[in-house]
């Protein structure tokens, strides 16, 4: 991770250089401080710094700065090699939440666009831990989300986003799933037949939109695209009141083609 970048996390924790802001929050522990100044200064010593560095720099006695260096090492946020001190694991943790959280608002940004284009509630889903978890949903007032009035999770059979990815799944997998989450009756639609559950999942094509009429909630028909990168297993979706139920095909497709276009660097 960049040296700046660190800097700037830290920076944005708290402006540690600012007497008028200490002056305004006086409950602020003085430590803290001390010891976010510290972390500051090792990010402007590229090649590491001397605690006596590290002091005069941050402007701290000697000994303040040696009992917050043990404790930032202690905590992993600093490591010490020949007497210097450089940023630690701890603080690239820091530094990849920033980056993640960067990434969920630009994955936020491309659901929004998404949505509007398609007219549609949008989701995005992942199966990880032997769960499906809908991670966003990107809706408004002419375009509302399905209401989980029946928890996603343990309805994967008969909902779109459950479906596709289910579809990614090997058999031994989706298995698995039914044994643990065992189909359910949520509409005269619903498919509960275990057997026919299997088969369909089995002879879904992985590029081909997964389409489900009202299986789920009534009123509702759903599509949802596979999204393969390496390991992972995700979907894109969208959902239409059933009176826009002759629009699901073309909908679906043209949500595959963007998606298609769009960076799977938010898929992890």
């Amino acid at each position: 991770m960049a040296v700046d970048q660190i800097a700037q996390t830290t920076r944005n924790i708290r402006d540690v250089r600012s007497p008028t802001r200490v002056a305004r929050e006086p409950t602020l522990i003085a430590s803290v401080q001390r010891a976010l100044r510290l972390l500051e200064e090792v990010g402007g010593h590229l090649q590491g710094a001397t605690a006596k560095q590290l002091a005069r720099a941050a402007g701290l006695p000697l000994g303040t700065t040696y009992h917050l260096l043990r404790t930032l090492t202690h905590e992993g946020y600093l490591r010490r090699a020949e007497g210097r001190f450089f940023y630690g694991a701890s603080v690239d943790g820091i530094g990849r939440a920033d980056h993640r959280q960067s990434e969920r608002a630009d994955l936020r940004s491309r659901m929004v666009r998404l949505g509007e284009e398609l007219e549609a509630a949008v989701y995005f889903a992942v199966y990880e831990d032997g769960e499906i978890r809908v991670v966003d949903i990107a809706d408004g007032p002419n375009r509302p989300a399905v209401a989980e009035w029946a928890d996603f999770r343990s309805t994967a059979h008969a909902h779109a986003v459950g479906q596709c990815l289910l579809s990614q799944l090997g058999a031994e997998a989706r298995r698995d799933h039914l044994d643990r989450h065992p189909p359910v009756e949520l509409t005269p639609s619903t498919v509960t037949d275990r057997s026919v559950l299997l088969r369909r999942l089995a002879a879904a094509e992985p590029t081909r939109p997964v389409l489900e009429r009202q299986q789920y909630a009534l009123g509702t028909v759903c599509a949802a695209v596979p999204i393969t990168v390496g390991s992972a297993v995700a979907t894109m979706a969208l959902s239409l009141p059933i009176d826009q139920a002759e629009r699901l095909p073309d909908k679906a497709e043209r949500l595959r083609s963007l998606v298609g276009a769009m960076s799977p660097s938010f898929v992890h």
